[in-house]
């Protein structure tokens, strides 16, 4: 097996959103992760779901509060509802995201970029034709 120390031709990064209406996700893969890329996903979200008010949550990751970022939530009905530090756990989404890791990439020796981007696209896809909305928040 290769080893994987080195990155020579950098890590990707995955932004994604999960529907709690019909537990699907909806993902971009990119080189880099900054307000840029955050803001294109919100978009792209916007578009999918135009005149509905949208709720966020997010983690404290800088680009996630820049202050764009906050105005163009705010003028296309986004709300933005950050989790305290260290309580990404709360997201339910991360529980999507250990799932994909433990189907799509642990264990798994890429030889490129596009041959993990494809596993984990296989694995979103097969994931969304089995999508139940998430109505369970909090217990009995």
């Amino acid at each position: 097996m290769r080893a994987t120390c080195n990155r020579h031709h950098g890590v990707m990064h995955m932004l994604a959103a999960l529907d709690l209406a019909t537990g699907k996700l909806y993902y971009r893969i990119r080189p880099r992760k900054r307000r840029q890329e955050f803001l294109a996903l919100l978009k792209s979200l916007r578009a999918r779901w135009p005149g509905q008010k949208l709720y966020g949550v997010l983690d404290s990751f800088s680009p996630h509060k820049h202050a764009e970022v906050r105005t163009w939530a705010a003028d296309n009905d986004i709300a933005l509802a950050f989790l305290p530090t260290y309580g990404s756990w709360l997201n339910w989404i991360e529980a999507e995201f250990a799932a994909l890791r433990y189907f799509a990439l642990n264990g798994t020796d890429h030889r490129s970029h596009d041959e993990q981007n494809a596993a984990i696209a296989a694995y979103i896809r097969w994931h969304n034709t089995r999508a139940e909305p998430k109505t369970n928040f909090a217990p009995d």
